[in-house]
């Protein structure tokens, strides 16, 4: 080993002490998409606990979800605010009308255009456009997501899919999506976690568990509509109603009848008498039409002063539609 030079030992006598500093990257920021159910719940208490809290808690709202989902949030937002989580809501706004009454929520939407939610057209779900597209333009937006990006990260988004046979097949097609700004992660499935062990982190936390979300999901299982209220059932009637004479390759939100269950939750409501079969009857015969004249007299009304379609919702929820 050579000795050292003469300038090298001046070096060591003048700075004895100093560290040789290694520039270290600044992490990327971590989001987590807060559908407000049980396994992002579960995921959000779970990530609390360890330390391990995301930078942000990012929830997308469609205007359309249970009053006791809109009540969850308040009491989880309250518990984020208590240790420090921050915690946003972003929403859709649609901007453009034509001829159509303003809508501003996921059922308005389907109920304006005649059609039923993107789940039960054989597409993903209706998330691309009332919940993962306004996330994403807020993150676009977001400081910390802007300077991760220029340093060349990409921001890691932390998903709630469960380690259960569904989400497994959410999973295996959600994780072959190539995403230039995100890097999703799903850490319920790194540890292992089941749906019923998420259910039991959150009652371990002395929270309640969350409410199943909207009350016309195609997704819906039989014993979901059972427990719905009757203003869900009307709801779920009247947009199959609406939307009948446009389908062709379903038959309703359910999509095709099978041996369990009919295409039709309309056909299942009345078989199982969730609601009076003259009611059903009503709201296929009055409601389409009733809506299609509103519709009709909100064209006629400049655009700034057109009443919204959430008013004629008002009306219907109130039972104050007139026969046609």
């Amino acid at each position: 080993m050579p000795l050292p030079t003469t300038a090298e030992r001046v070096n060591d006598l003048c700075f004895p002490h100093r560290p040789d500093y290694i520039r270290v990257a600044e992490p990327p920021p971590v989001v987590l998409a807060y559908g407000i159910g049980v396994d992002s719940t579960a995921l959000l208490i779970e990530l609390a606990a360890r330390g391990e809290a995301p930078d942000l808690v990012l929830s997308a709202d469609t205007g359309s979800e249970k009053p006791e989902t809109y009540e969850y949030q308040t009491m989880i937002a309250a518990w984020m605010r208590a240790r420090g989580i921050r915690y946003e809501v972003v929403r859709y706004i649609p901007q453009r009308f034509k001829h159509w009454p303003p809508y501003y929520s996921l059922l308005s939407s389907i109920l304006t255009n005649a059609t039923l939610p993107s789940i039960s057209l054989g597409r993903d779900s209706c998330s691309l456009k009332w919940k993962v597209a306004p996330q994403d333009a807020f993150l676009k937006a977001w400081e910390p997501a802007q300077q991760a990006w220029a340093r060349g990260q990409k921001v890691v988004r932390l998903i709630g899919y469960d380690a259960s046979p569904a989400d497994t097949r959410r999973y295996a097609h959600a994780s072959t999506i190539a995403n230039a700004l995100f890097d999703c992660r799903y850490p319920l499935r790194d540890w292992g976690w089941t749906r019923d062990q998420c259910v039991g982190r959150i009652e371990a936390e002395g929270l309640p568990v969350p409410p199943k979300s909207s009350c016309f999901c195609g997704a819906m299982r039989p014993d979901e509509v059972r427990a719905l209220p009757t203003w869900c059932l009307r709801i779920i009637v009247l947009i199959e109603a609406r939307a009948a004479p446009r389908l062709r390759t379903v038959e309703g939100l359910w999509r095709r009848s099978t041996r369990t269950r009919p295409g039709r939750i309309t056909d299942f409501i009345r078989a199982e008498q969730l609601l009076a079969a003259d009611e059903i009857d009503a709201i296929i015969r009055d409601a389409p039409a009733e809506l299609v004249r509103f519709q009709d007299a909100a064209a006629l009304v400049p655009i700034s002063e057109r009443p919204a379609m959430s008013e004629w919702l008002d009306h219907f929820n109130a039972g104050l539609m007139e026969a046609a």
